[in-house]
């Protein structure tokens, strides 16, 4: 009998995710900022060019869409994002600037991929936001992505992705300034 039950619990006993789930929020100003995504290993392998081509739309993690969820309206790179959840696609370049894509379509991560193919032009119609960013070099690998929220002065986010040798960050303005105007003004 004893012999059985352990058998049981060690048959429902799964390996752990070679890319497992994360998440990483922060509150900044009135806005609650949050990063779902799953976490994949460099395991020895080039990423950027090679597993990651240059030049077409990435998910930004493994296994299920990378989004990212706003409490309130933000302004991202001058442009006024409403409160929701976006999907987060990153296009690396070989050189130059790299384009971080906030998209509307918040859970669709195969929305864009026709005939095995990235349909970059689906992708931009959708974006709320497409921002480029200068990648940092990094000397150390990091062998896990992940992505990181800083608050900064509590009123802009600082969000950065981290991954092998590449960091890349953009700011969230959450509007505090805006909105305590706009509460003096009510009364």
């Amino acid at each position: 009998m004893v012999f059985s039950a352990s058998y049981q619990s060690h048959a429902q006993l799964q390996a752990p995710a070679p890319s497992p789930s994360s998440s990483v929020s922060q509150n900044v100003g009135f806005t609650k900022i949050s990063i779902d995504y799953s976490s994949p290993a460099v395991k020895g392998r080039t990423v950027f060019g090679d597993l990651v081509p240059y030049g077409t739309p990435w998910r930004a993690g493994a296994n299920a869409p990378t989004t990212i969820e706003f409490s309130t309206a933000v302004n991202i790179a001058g442009k006024t994002v409403n409160a929701g959840k976006y999907s987060v696609f990153i296009t690396p370049a070989q050189s130059g600037d790299w384009t971080i894509h906030l998209n509307s379509k918040g859970n669709a991560i195969y929305a864009y991929i026709q005939d095995e193919k990235v349909n970059s032009t689906a992708l931009a119609s959708d974006d709320a936001v497409a921002i480029k960013v200068s990648p940092a070099k990094t000397m150390d690998a990091q062998e896990r992505l992940s992505y990181s929220i800083s608050a900064e002065d509590n009123k802009v986010a600082k969000v950065t992705f981290g991954w092998d040798k590449v960091k890349l960050s953009f700011m969230v303005d959450t509007q505090v300034d805006q909105l305590m105007e706009g509460f003096k003004g009510a009364f």
